[in-house]
């Protein structure tokens, strides 16, 4: 009995640390939401640990097991540099620099602006460099095992799409002023599983997994000249796609697409004239269907984040909206100041977002608005914070450090 009860909770323990790897863009499926309390309010020096880091970047860590990956971009020659720390003390286990190529991109956007993945063997990064797309795998010692180029990236903004992980393959979107192309590469070798020509404009969006009971999973991928589009991960065909934004006038997608309850929520606009939050599903026959939309109050930079019935949206422009997830249904919105291209997150009950200004602004995540706490970063943040066993692990421009 004793040793049932002793593998009972070694069984736990391990799927809940498992639970809690940070292993991509936003976390768990790009969700961003982490069941652990984390910090909510906090002083300088309070930080467990805090580094400087070289250059600038806007990508987030992404963790697994005591290992924590972060990027930045060094300036004056575009290259990248990899980093593995301790996430428990800060301390570096590894950096590897990749070359770049300096080009033209958006004051706002690093060479450093996407985010990698992980999964229990490789770290797979993105960057653009002399006009080309790479993408390349290291292990999680260090040690480089493929880099690959994935033909012409042309964008005036530069890059900032961040891939993802399914089974054993790297899913990556190049949709860019050229000819938009989505690729599975095999994660052992970098060769091209499938790819997929798409008839897009730029898009910054990275993609989810849409899993349905009873169904088999598909990637969702998401911009404004197609709507949100599933795809299956096996042989990159298009099983459904719902055309679900404006077309009045151009538009972009950057704030990604999130599933949660059976629903796909997607964002498109362009600031000065519309942005939209669209909810949408699809049926047995793979037919989608728009459920509702949210103009307006929609962000364009950021990703939204659902927590039960309530679906977030946090604005560029520092409004803060909350609305049924299933319906629409305004329950508040508050301007709670400042600029916001890093994307809200949420730990247990508390909803956290940074701003360019350098502040992290923590809410209640309720049908009713409370503010938390605002707390001071020490340097401006574009970047999206993750969460861990109750760590906050928060990247500026020039510095990563973690709270717990």
């Amino acid at each position: 009995m004793k040793t049932t009860s002793l593998l009972l909770v070694i069984t736990v323990s391990v799927n809940c640390a498992l639970a809690e790897e940070w292993n991509r863009f936003r976390g768990p499926n790009g969700s961003g939401i982490s069941e652990s309390a984390a910090p909510t309010s906090w002083k300088p020096g309070d930080e467990a640990w805090k580094i400087d880091l070289p250059g600038v970047g806007h990508s987030s860590p992404v963790i697994t097991g005591d290992r924590l990956f972060i990027t930045s971009g060094i300036e004056n020659d575009g290259s990248r540099v990899v980093f593995a720390l301790n996430r428990h003390t800060g301390k570096e286990i590894w950096r590897e620099t990749f070359a770049g190529s300096k080009y033209r991109k958006h004051r706002l956007n690093s060479f450093a602006s996407s985010t990698p993945a992980l999964d229990n063997k490789r770290l797979y990064l993105c960057w653009a460099a002399d006009g080309v797309l790479h993408t390349a795998a290291v292990t999680l010692d260090g040690q480089r095992v493929w880099e690959v180029e994935l033909g012409e990236f042309k964008a005036g903004h530069g890059y900032g799409v961040s891939p993802i992980v399914f089974k054993d393959s790297v899913i990556v979107a190049n949709e860019h002023e050229g000819q938009s192309v989505l690729y599975a590469l095999d994660s052992t070798n970098g060769k091209v599983v499938w790819r997929t020509n798409r008839d897009t404009r730029t898009t910054y969006t990275t993609p989810c997994i849409y899993r349905v009971e009873g169904r088999k999973p598909e990637l969702i991928f998401t911009n404004w000249k197609h709507g949100t589009t599933a795809v299956d991960p096996l042989s990159g065909k298009t099983t459904w796609e719902i055309d679900v934004f404006d077309k009045g006038h151009f538009e972009t997608s950057i704030g990604s697409p999130i599933v949660a309850g059976g629903l796909v929520y997607a964002t498109s606009g362009y600031l000065g004239y519309s942005t939209q939050t669209v909810a949408v599903k699809s049926d047995a026959r793979n037919v989608g269907e728009k459920v509702f939309q949210v103009e307006k109050l929609a962000p364009l930079t950021t990703t939204p984040v659902v927590q039960g019935d309530l679906l977030f949206l946090w604005a560029d422009d520092g409004i803060v909206s909350c609305v049924h997830s299933k319906t629409g249904e305004l329950f508040w919105k508050k301007r709670v100041g400042g600029k916001y291209y890093g994307s809200p997150v949420i730990a247990k009950d508390a909803l956290y977002c940074l701003s360019t200004e350098g502040e992290a602004v923590v809410l209640r995540t309720s049908r009713e608005y409370e503010e938390i706490a605002r707390n001071q970063l020490g340097d401006p943040s574009h970047s999206t914070p993750a969460i861990v066993d109750g760590t906050l692990y928060i990247r500026t421009f020039g510095s990563l450090f973690a709270v717990k």
